[in-house]
């Protein structure tokens, strides 16, 4: 048996002087796309006044999800919904949770397929995402929603 915590110092991990700052934010994305949040974590970010950590971004729903992709050219955005669209189709007949509507369980499949979840690094006050990254909610149904989005740094 391995006991994990002996791996670190005792007086270097009790000195340890992390915070967590947990905020909820509100996502408006149009039916079956991607918008772009980057700008409300790095927002919340400065808000927190952490310096060096994790933000765990999470959705809280359960017909559209999160993906880090490129922000630049929308064009590969537009690659991935078509080609989840065409893996997961509406109107399959063999779908029986309908009720409210032919975008519903393929949107319970897709999220199911994809994250609800992100965890990113930040260094210096600055998100570690590469040049063309961007943190995007993806809206799997087909009208407008607003969607809730917990932050919750750790860090120091």
């Amino acid at each position: 048996m391995v006991n994990i915590l002996s791996t670190f110092a005792t007086s270097n991990f009790h000195d340890l002087n992390m915070s967590i700052f947990t905020k909820e934010i509100v996502v408006t994305a149009p039916g079956k796309s991607t918008s772009e949040f980057t700008y409300m974590i790095e927002e919340a970010l400065a808000e927190s006044r952490q310096n060096e950590g994790t933000v765990t971004v999470f959705c809280r729903h359960t017909s559209c999800s999160l993906v880090i992709m490129e922000n630049a050219d929308p064009s590969a955005r537009r690659d991935l919904e078509a080609f989840i669209n065409r893996l997961v189709p509406e109107n399959d007949p063999h779908f029986t949770h309908t009720y409210e509507g032919a975008d519903d369980m393929p949107s319970h499949i897709k999220m199911a397929l994809t994250r609800t979840a992100e965890v990113i690094p930040f260094v210096n006050g600055r998100l570690c995402l590469g040049t063309w990254q961007g943190v995007f909610l993806w809206e799997h149904r087909n009208h407008s929603h607003e969607r809730c989005i917990v932050l919750s740094f750790q860090g120091e």
